[in-house]
């Protein structure tokens, strides 16, 4: 059971998981761990599925997937039978005022639908993954030089459920260099499996790129593949300026996790999520919403 803080009532909400008894056998038994190291971690498992849910055949387990965990399509640009595929309706676009981008410079918001973690005065090489378990920012990235902009930094987590919407946008005006791919293996990124593989982010196909803000310094934006991601699709145009709230890139297939790292006295994230954060919960947030203000 995984519990969300939702900043609306002050309360805990349950998520529901998809796939949530496949995850427990792969990554509580024996047999699920063995089938998970030699084939389902795998590029050929995910690149089969992805195929898979490009097909016109997988456009019909939509309309239970919908049902099953009460997705609001009106919320979204197309209807239910607009959708030729799985993935057409994986990377749905969302109505704009859906999600209001709150356009204070001086704020910063999600860059997507999620569940969020931040950590603030990170140690390099002991960033949190989840209790007990660390990797370092270097193993993540492969670049000690571009690591080191972030000493005492804050590291900013958003994990993407297979129900969310899976686009991710820019958090403040500003130029983005071009995209730096690292392959890898295709865990699940969902905390039934972040308590199991350690230094799971550093080992996951994943790609970053360093962001020029108007507001908020150098930001590193990292967006981490999963199990049955078949593809991390960057749309933006790399050393072209970009406004707050604007698409950066979108996910296939799966759940997924989008990371950011900002410089030491950028920003001063909200205090409900910090609260939560130690103590070991992630908090609900939609695109465009303030988490954080600049320092």
């Amino acid at each position: 059971m995984i519990k969300i803080f939702n900043r609306k009532t002050k309360t805990y909400d349950i998520e529901k998981i998809s796939g949530e008894k496949y995850l427990n056998w792969i990554y509580d038994t024996s047999v699920g761990v063995s089938l998970l190291e030699i084939f389902l971690k795998r590029k050929f498992f995910s690149h089969i599925y992805g195929k898979y849910c490009d097909s016109s055949y997988s456009s019909k387990k939509i309309p239970s997937f919908v049902k099953d965990f009460n997705i609001n399509m009106d919320e979204y640009e197309n209807s239910l039978d607009e959708f030729k595929s799985f993935n057409e309706f994986f990377i749905r676009k969302i109505k704009s005022k859906y999600r209001p981008i709150a356009s204070e410079k001086n704020l910063l918001i999600s860059p997507g639908d999620g569940r969020i973690s931040v950590y603030e005065n990170i140690d390099l090489n002991k960033i949190v993954q989840i209790k007990s378990f660390h990797y370092s920012m270097n193993e993540l990235i492969m670049n000690d030089e571009i690591a080191s902009l972030y000493k005492n930094g804050t590291c900013i987590i958003l994990r993407l459920c297979p129900t969310d919407y899976h686009r991710f946008h820019f958090i403040d005006d500003g130029i983005c260099d071009n995209t730096i791919k690292i392959d890898g293996k295709y865990y699940s990124v969902n905390p039934i499996a972040l308590k199991k593989i350690p230094k799971l982010f550093c080992q996951n196909k994943r790609e970053w790129s360093l962001f020029h803000t108007d507001n908020f310094g150098k930001v590193l934006y990292l967006e981490v593949g999963a199990t049955c991601v078949g593809s991390i699709i960057q749309t933006y145009r790399p050393n072209k300026r970009v406004s707050k709230g604007d698409e950066k890139g979108y996910f296939k297939f799966g759940g997924s996790t989008v990371i950011l790292f900002l410089e030491k006295d950028k920003v001063k994230i909200d205090r409900d999520i910090i609260e939560q954060t130690n103590l070991g919960y992630e908090t609900k947030v939609l695109i465009g919403e303030k988490i954080g203000t600049k320092i």
